[in-house]
């Protein structure tokens, strides 16, 4: 329901609460104007009684797509740019290699070695 309600990511911790009692900690991370839908999902779905809410900055590399060849098939390449158009990352975009090891009935770790080093080349 959290993402329904527009988190672009949620998460789950196992934590120790006061009383030494075990417990979860769940985060959701979104946009602010999403923030009201959010909370009502937290309030409706735990059993919270409250929610802390913190704003956080984002800083991001220019993104560009690339394909690569690998010798299993093609695969997309998330690749990060600094402002000079250095490159800083690349990432085999996870979607891509999941479908791709699903069709070749290969581990996804195969397809995302694979992927780098194609785009190493």
């Amino acid at each position: 329901r959290l993402f329904a309600a527009g988190a672009l990511d949620v998460w789950f911790q196992p934590i120790v609460m006061k009383k030494n009692r075990p417990g979860f900690l769940a985060g959701a991370l979104a946009e602010p104007k999403k923030r009201d839908g959010l909370l009502k999902v937290f309030f409706e779905e735990a059993t919270t009684l409250g929610v802390r809410v913190t704003s956080v900055e984002r800083f991001e590399l220019a993104r560009e797509l690339k394909r690569v060849r690998t010798p299993y098939g093609e695969v997309i390449v998330k690749v990060g740019k600094d402002a000079r158009g250095l490159i800083l990352n690349a990432s085999p975009e996870h979607e891509s290699c999941k479908a791709l090891a699903k069709k070749k009935g290969l581990p996804l770790k195969i397809i995302y070695q694979a992927a780098l080093k194609s785009f190493r080349m």
